[in-house]
């Protein structure tokens, strides 16, 4: 990212949304239409904003901002921040212009967007569109999708009604994970696994009743044949209730293995239905964890006991979020005495990227919206932040080490040291190693902040401001953070490229 005289780019997601706000309604009843607010932002760090219907009712604001305003300009190089992601191509009747066609056209560089819009001839279109057309794409940091959603509550609502109807009219689907659940119907369907569906999601539906089926219709689990009428589960379905979910999807189960600090190991492989899993997996965790420790090399009152509700976290997120086309690949999870792995097959979903989810900074974008929407009902995930939240939370709420996370083909892969050597043993380039545990602690700190002042890390750490200093000195020494400023007001900023 070539920031050059622009400023950082949270500083422009929060002007589009003051813009979003000056949006100017529709006079129409079929549908509500959305606040959106646009920014441009030039390489020489000037901007331009444009809102939704600013000059005339229904013009889109990347339309008004690209094209009525800035038409004559050359836009190489911009970047470009808008609250809703771009409409995509085919969603707009001829002679208009997808916004997201319109910005490829720009020559914009990078766009970040707020939310995505469920409407079902968008539906993560226009992102894709952008990243097919190598243009890099980011989305808003987490605690601004709730300012947008709220503001949107209308559109919203008609947008998801929109695209349960596009799902209820259908025809069957011929994606790969249908495809695999070809053959089956209704009964191939855990009654234990549906019930415990409704059991943790508070719906008093009863299984086997016609307003589950049609519930789960309108979730895009089951589908209805217009030939014969028959209710045929989805791929999903089969994933999250299916009795044998195996029989289909082989590579749906999690495989667990712990490795004892007496030498001893233990292999279990949890097959059920996606939604027993969390269950099965949390029960024989609290098992296996507390024999877990290599007596002969930790002492028992110096490693924190392990928090299993953060295993169960990175379980769940694993099963949501992974590659389910990828044909052999499951969800793996290794303890051992000095670290906890978990390995989850498939990239990071665009336009996440690796580094985000290495600096704790990742929204959620699902590869499986239905399974994701399943495990939010019940409460076990929330659908922002991919767990970077628990995370962030490891040094200060459980005393413990900021997880390690990388991509090894076919897995990205999540690694939870449990003692400082641990962390040390995982880096490549040897430079945490020159750290003692103090500083490790330190260099966390920063990390899940991105920027902290030395008054800010002396009052956590309640240490001396000679001693933060020193520290803080170390941490550049070694590349860790760069610093801005000069005297008392430096800053201290987290460096992602180390």
């Amino acid at each position: 990212m070539a920031q050059g005289k622009r400023k950082l780019p949270r500083d422009y997601m929060k002007l589009a949304i003051e813009v979003m706000q000056k949006s100017k309604m529709e006079k129409r009843v079929d549908k509500s239409s959305p606040y959106v607010g646009a920014v441009l932002v030039f390489p020489d760090g000037t901007t331009d904003t444009a809102c939704r219907g600013e000059f005339r009712d229904g013009d889109h604001a990347e339309y008004t901002l690209l094209d009525k305003k800035n038409r004559a300009k050359d836009l190489s190089g911009c970047w470009l921040f808008a609250t809703l992601e771009p409409c995509a191509p085919g969603s707009r009747n001829a002679p208009k212009i997808p916004c997201s066609e319109r910005i490829v056209n720009a020559r914009i560089s990078e766009v970040w967007f707020g939310i995505e819009d469920p409407d079902p001839k968008v539906d993560h279109g226009g992102i894709n569109h952008l990243i097919e057309k190598g243009i890099k794409v980011h989305q808003f940091d987490g605690d601004l999708h709730k300012i947008i959603e709220d503001v949107n509550k209308e559109f919203l609502k008609g947008a998801y009604k929109r695209k349960k109807e596009a799902i209820e009219t259908k025809l069957k689907p011929t994606d790969k994970l249908n495809e695999q659940a070809a053959n089956t119907d209704f009964s191939d369907l855990s009654k234990t696994a549906l019930q415990k569906f409704l059991d943790e999601s508070g719906s008093k539906l009863k299984v086997g009743s016609e307003a589950l089926t049609k519930e789960l219709l309108q979730m895009e689990l089951v589908e209805k044949d217009k030939k014969s009428g028959t209710i045929i589960p989805t791929g999903n379905a089969i994933l999250l209730f299916g009795e044998k979910p195996r029989l289909k999807f082989p590579q749906s189960s999690v495989k667990a293995k712990v490795a004892y600090g007496d030498g001893k190991t233990d292999v279990q492989s949890f097959d059920d239905a996606l939604v027993l899993i969390p269950d099965l997996v949390e029960a024989w965790v609290k098992k296996v964890i507390p024999e877990s420790f290599d007596r002969s090399k930790f002492q028992r009152n110096k490693v924190p006991a392990f928090p299993t509700e953060v295993i169960d976290e990175a379980i769940i997120n694993a099963i949501i979020h992974r590659d389910y086309s990828i044909d052999g690949a499951k969800v793996q999870l290794e303890i051992t005495p000095d670290k906890i792995v978990v390995k989850s097959p498939g990239k990071p979903v665009p336009p996440i990227k690796l580094e985000d989810l290495q600096g704790f900074t990742a929204t959620s974008i699902s590869r499986n919206k239905s399974l994701a929407l399943v495990f939010n009902l019940m409460r076990y995930m929330e659908e922002t932040e991919v767990g970077m939240e628990t995370y962030r939370e490891m040094r200060d709420k459980y005393k413990l080490p900021l997880p390690v996370i990388t991509y090894v083909e076919p897995n990205l892969i999540v690694t939870f040291p449990r003692t400082p050597d641990a962390v040390r043993s995982l880096d490549d380039t040897d430079v945490l190693s020159q750290l003692n545990d103090e500083e490790l602690a330190g260099y966390d700190f920063v990390k899940t902040r991105k920027a902290v002042t030395k008054r800010e890390y002396a009052e956590h750490f309640n240490y001396p401001e000679k001693k933060a200093q020193r520290h803080l000195s170390e941490l550049k020494k070694h590349g860790l953070i760069t610093t801005e400023g000069k005297g008392p007001s430096t800053t201290y900023i987290y460096n992602p490229n180390v």
